[in-house]
């Protein structure tokens, strides 16, 4: 078949084809209220459970006292690590391992699902309690006595690193957990050295929490008879999530199986395990009975991975003409407590940094560090917004610090798209990609030239008004192998296997758009099936913008296996040379005649009884594993425009455009919902969110009284358009777009921050730009020292 699928090739409903703005199957579902996540599984029998945690962010352990505790009404048992080792509850081992800049591997300390020796951060679990009911547990719980010899806390990455520093592992000399480096530091030097004008800013990447609005739950039962486990959890990817889960076990894969329904967002927190899991297994096995454990949003905020949490000194290179000549970023990643992500900061750095721009030479200095604060993974986007942030603030303040037009400077340094495929100095090769017409659709969509106008309507109601371009581009997952399964039911159902995970984005609609593009099966006959263990051979998870690119992948070529399959079924149905037959709207035809079968009747006819010789396929069903195809490079252009308040620092996104490349777009409605939530949580983390510790290691903004979500006035009504080229590299041409709103929000609404406050003097706010931060920015900008900068 073609490499690329033309919908109108199969005579389908166009009404589901793809490109069409059909609503998410599982809404009437979620909007009923029947929606099944993950604390809505209760088990017959099942028994409670509540983590105790550490108050402190660094100690000793000196000593666990449960015998108060223990003896309590309603206590069924207490875990300590002692007890999880002797239940055969291995370490937790680290999911990356990369290298360090001397090729040597990243220090990795030994890690528990309790802790053993020492506790490394407020919220750091020490201790189960199981009891009969949640209350008897939570009591039980405040009873155990936890005895802890506080030592020195620190929570900066920069600061971790110093001489004098708490040392948090002793096999980690320093903290510095990963010295990372990319790029030849020779000829990055020479190009700086014989640069025109460098642009140098220290920027900030503040820590995020996470705060999916379904707080993490899981419950867990063990069959003794098959020595076996089922976990029911949400998280991102149940085949993953499984193995890993079964080798901490220490058992086969076949003894464990995790399922998911529902998943009230995650934005890759649930993607990993965490102790609570492990806990519960336990005690579900020595009790005998199911082990359910949901966290409470006080929790969450300690325990839930944080996002973000980098310091970079990001520098640009240009020549005389404005022409890019390198760019360098130096600085750290905070890893948290444990080993959490170190990619962000290092890879994803290195991958995304670049974006739309040709520069020659690219390199990246990174000490990924160890600090006594909650673990740090991945939050959407996963270092992809933060690198776009680093590239596009210097491009800005490089426009205004050498007098060249932003949108200029821009156009004079995109990638054109006669240099496709365009092999780039970080490794990676974009396919496609017309980046100059994207810039030029935003800017008039924007209306660029009205500009003036409007900000001098602000300056009448003594509003200061600024606009900022994100010109951004992110490299998505990389490839994997992924299952595509195609499985006819006996009622006339079509279910889709496939190891992705809907978490909130929607899977399944589009995803029955393809099969039903691909196969010409009704749509609302199609079924999705992702989140059992048991049923996958293979499955990657969702992360990193690939869903439609891998799982899409997968239907594809898995529908093409039904089509050989059919073809030769059909033959034999009509009586028919298979090399006769041709599949086209559904239905298997007899070349040059009327006569055919639809597919939806040969597997009716199939599940009827339908004898076949046996050298022929037996069913249609398909259940194979596919290796995804190279990474894509979703791209656009974001335009917004701010108001300040200068008398109180407020600031309010006012107007915001954007144009996005997400390729072959299969359901808009879909991805413009997907845009919009990137786009509220990139403003969020701009201007609202900020996670903070005191120097003793105590989290200040612990609760949603002290951290500033997002809210629906923060955001004005968007303005968007699509320029679509479809990517090379995946038979249904897309590119991804779950996280790019986060890619084009940050730099572009800081780069309208600055621009609003630029007459005052002000270069640089690190984010989030809460008022209190802008408003004495303005008072310093007021004092004769007003390049002191507001960190």
């Amino acid at each position: 078949m073609d490499d690329h699928i033309d919908p109108t090739t199969f005579g389908l409903d166009d009404r589901f084809a793809i490109g069409q703005p059909v609503p998410r199957s599982e809404d009437p579902v979620l909007l009923r209220g029947e929606g099944r996540y993950s604390d809505d599984v209760s088990l017959p029998g099942q028994a409670y459970a509540v983590m105790v945690r550490s108050h402190h962010a660094h100690g000793v352990i000196r000593r666990i006292d449960t015998a108060t505790a223990r003896a309590m009404p309603g206590v069924l048992a207490i875990y300590t690590a002692a007890d999880l080792a002797a239940g055969g509850i291995g370490p937790l081992p680290p999911r990356q391992i990369m290298n360090n800049r001397d090729a040597t591997p990243m220090l990795s300390p030994v890690r528990y699902a309790l802790a053993t020796d020492k506790v490394r951060h407020v919220g750091d679990a020490v201790a189960v309690v199981i009891g009969e009911t949640v209350a008897a547990a939570k009591d039980a719980a405040e009873a155990v006595v936890v005895d802890i010899e506080p030592l020195p806390a620190v929570s900066e990455p920069d600061q971790a690193d110093a001489p004098g520093a708490p040392q948090i592992y002793d096999e980690v000399p320093g903290n510095v957990g990963l010295d990372f480096h990319y790029g030849d530091s020779e000829a990055v030097a020479a190009a700086f050295a014989r640069a025109a004008h460098v642009t140098r800013l220290d920027l900030r990447a503040n820590r995020i929490v996470v705060n999916a609005m379904e707080p993490r739950s899981a419950n867990a039962q063990y069959d003794p008879e098959r020595e076996h486990w089922t976990l029911h959890i949400g998280c991102q990817g149940v085949f993953g999530f499984r193995n890993y889960i079964a080798g901490v076990l220490g058992v086969g894969r076949d003894k464990v199986r995790v399922l998911t329904d529902r998943v009230g967002g995650s934005f890759g927190m649930k993607q990993p395990t965490y102790p609570e899991h492990f806990c519960i297994m336990l005690a579900a096995r020595e009790l005998g009975r199911p082990v359910k454990w949901t966290d409470e949003r006080s929790g969450s905020f300690v325990s839930d991975t944080h996002g973000r949490d980098a310091q970079m000194t990001a520098e640009l290179a240009l020549d005389r003409d404005g022409n890019f000549l390198a760019v360098r970023l130096t600085g750290y990643g905070n890893l948290g407590a444990t080993y959490g992500a170190p990619g962000p900061s290092t890879r994803n750095a290195v991958r995304n940094t670049l974006g739309v721009y040709k520069t020659p030479l690219i390199e990246v200095n990174t000490k990924c560090v160890f600090t006594t604060t909650t673990p740090v993974g991945a939050y959407r986007g996963a270092g992809r917004p933060e690198a776009n942030y680093y590239m596009e603030r210097l491009v800005e303040t490089a426009a205004a610090e050498i007098g060249i037009d932003r949108v200029e400077l821009r156009r004079r340094n995109h990638i054109p798209p006669e240099a496709m495929p365009y092999k780039a100095p970080n490794g990676t090769t974009y396919d496609s990609g017309d980046f100059t017409t994207l810039l030029d659709k935003a800017v008039a969509l924007a209306d660029w030239d009205g500009f003036a106008a409007r900000e001098e309507e602000s300056r009448t109601r003594g509003r200061l008004r600024g606009r900022g371009i994100s010109d951004y581009l992110e490299l998505t997952g990389p490839p994997g192998r992924e299952m595509g399964g195609i499985r006819f039911e006996p009622n006339g159902d079509v279910t889709i296997i496939t190891g992705t995970l809907d978490y909130g984005q929607g899977h399944a609609s589009p995803f029955a758009q393809v099969l039903a593009t691909r196969l010409g099966i009704p749509f609302q006959r199609i079924r999705l099936l992702q989140g059992d263990s048991d049923e996958l051979i293979a499955g990657g998870g969702t992360g990193g913008s690939k869903s439609m690119i891998v799982s899409g992948n997968a239907i594809v070529k898995a529908g093409d296996k039904v089509v050989g399959a059919g073809r030769q079924i059909a033959a034999h149905v009509l009586e028919a040379a298979a090399a006769d037959i041709e599949f086209r709207g559904g239905r298997f035809v007899i070349i040059g005649t009327d006569r055919s079968v639809g597919i939806m009747e040969l597997a009716a006819q199939i599940h009827a009884g339908l004898e076949l010789p046996p050298e022929l396929p037996q069913s249609l069903d398909v259940a194979d594993i596919y290796d995804g195809p190279p990474s894509a490079f979703p791209n656009g252009c974001h335009i917004a425009e701010v108001e300040v308040d200068p008398d109180t620092g407020t600031v309010d996104v006012v107007r915001y455009t954007f144009v996005n490349d997400f390729g072959v777009v299969i359901n808009p409605l879909l991805v413009d919902g997907q845009a919009h939530g990137g786009i509220v949580q990139g403003i969020g983390q701009a201007l609202r969110e900020h996670t903070v510790y005191d120097e003793s290691g105590q989290l200040l903004t612990g609760s949603y009284m002290d951290y500033a979500m997002p809210r629906a006035d923060d955001a004005p009504l968007f303005v968007h358009a699509s320029h679509p080229v479809p990517a090379t590299t995946n038979p249904l041409g897309a590119k991804g777009c779950g996280e790019a709103g986060c890619a084009g929000a940050l730099p572009s609404v800081m780069n309208a921050l600055i621009d609003a406050l630029s007459e005052l003097g002000i270069r640089h706010i690190d984010m989030p730009a809460t008022p209190e931060r802008v408003w004495q920015a303005i008072r310093n900008a007021a004092r004769p020292d007003r390049n002191t900068r507001e960190r």
